[in-house]
């Protein structure tokens, strides 16, 4: 149980769920969601096109298809406005994610950078946000074992989570 910081492609990562960046039609995008969902293959978009979409902060569960990863959880960020609630629909975002993960048993999570890509989410301000929801969620279920990723696709993600995890 813990968390961690990873350098790589979400894609690739043997997890029981992997979080994907969505939007909230949920039926793919560019980024990290074009990624997942030609990585898992055409079941995936299959699958999402019967969940009617996903509210900003919310996230749903699909099964990972062709992905190492048994899950996907579609996470819908929102679009940076450097207004307060941005912070509280990031933060939903992740926590969400973490109550199906546990929902569905999984004991092992990889998240990206949710909203940091073309939702102008500032990387390091993001970051922040991510680790304290997480955190957060973490001391609320202290008897659920669950190992939490952080993976980040880019050096900026990854030094600014070394960051926060070296404060921590």
């Amino acid at each position: 149980m813990g968390i961690r910081i990873v350098k790589g492609d979400i894609t690739k990562l043997e997890t029981d769920a992997i979080v994907n960046a969505a939007n909230s039609s949920l039926l793919g995008g560019g980024g990290v969601d074009g990624c997942i969902h030609r990585a898992a293959g055409p079941e995936l978009l299959k699958e999402c096109r019967t969940l009617g979409g996903c509210q900003v902060g919310g996230a749903k569960i699909t099964k990972g298809y062709d992905l190492p990863a048994k899950y996907v959880i579609h996470a819908v960020g929102p679009v940076y406005r450097n207004k307060p609630q941005d912070a509280v629909l990031l933060a939903s975002c992740y926590m969400k994610s973490l109550d199906l993960a546990r929902t569905y048993s999984c004991h092992s999570i990889a998240f990206p950078g949710i909203s940091t890509g073309v939702y102008g989410y500032p990387v390091a301000e993001a970051a922040k946000v991510s680790y304290q929801a997480v955190d957060e969620w973490l001391l609320t279920y202290p008897d659920y074992d669950i190992d939490v990723i952080f993976c980040c696709f880019s050096d900026e993600a990854y030094e600014e989570y070394q960051k926060i995890m070296s404060e921590r």
